[in-house]
């Protein structure tokens, strides 16, 4: 922006240089005053279509996978589990990998992986296994589906970064380091002391 300068802390960076998210046009300033965009049926078509074969897909694994009563629910653990894995792939693929596309992650991250995941049917089963006394099981599930997802999506990550060849990136080693940003060039080497002829 005008008469604003680069933070001199170490601080982010500007909004105006941080990526951004690919399916999202970014307007130019000459384009600011432009209407939205009048087609989004398409958009919307595609989020459909997928969010009804996830839907289906989730469907099917929960009554091929019966949860007794008082039991953990199994079915509803392993599709949010599996989901949570293939959004962290999906979105290093759409972000870094391929190019842009309109209807990829609408269809996929949005449509099939939105209708196949549920966070309904969770909180449902979880008020069914408080309300009938198994207050453990209920902690289990709970626990284990907020740990189990979170490092299925860093499993994802990673996975799809290394198929895809791309660096795994790491947190910063100390914590002095947190507020930096990594940088991927490489650091200049210095010829000094090497024996160079001065």
């Amino acid at each position: 922006m005008r008469g604003q300068r680069p933070p001199e802390n170490g601080g982010p960076p500007p909004a105006e240089t941080l990526p951004v998210d690919p399916d999202t046009p970014s307007p130019l300033p000459s384009e600011q005053a432009r209407p939205a965009r009048p087609r989004q049926w398409d958009v919307l078509a595609v989020i459909a279509l997928g969010g009804g074969l996830g839907s289906v897909a989730r469907y099917g694994l929960a009554h091929a996978w019966a949860t007794p009563t008082g039991g953990f629910p199994w079915a509803t653990f392993t599709t949010n589990i599996t989901g949570s894995l293939l959004l962290g792939v999906l979105m290093v693929y759409v972000l870094e990998i391929w190019p842009p596309s309109r209807y990829v992650r609408p269809f996929l991250g949005v449509g099939i992986l939105g209708g196949f995941t549920t966070f309904s049917t969770y909180t449902v089963e979880l008020r069914g296994l408080l309300a009938t006394g198994h207050v453990s099981i209920a902690d289990a599930y709970a626990l284990t589906s907020l740990v189990a997802g979170l490092a299925a999506v860093w499993t994802g990550i990673v996975l799809a970064r290394r198929l895809g060849g791309l660096p795994v990136r790491r947190g910063p080693r100390r914590r002095s380091q947190a507020g930096q940003t990594a940088s991927l060039k490489p650091e200049p080497v210095s010829t000094a002391g090497r024996g160079s002829a001065q």
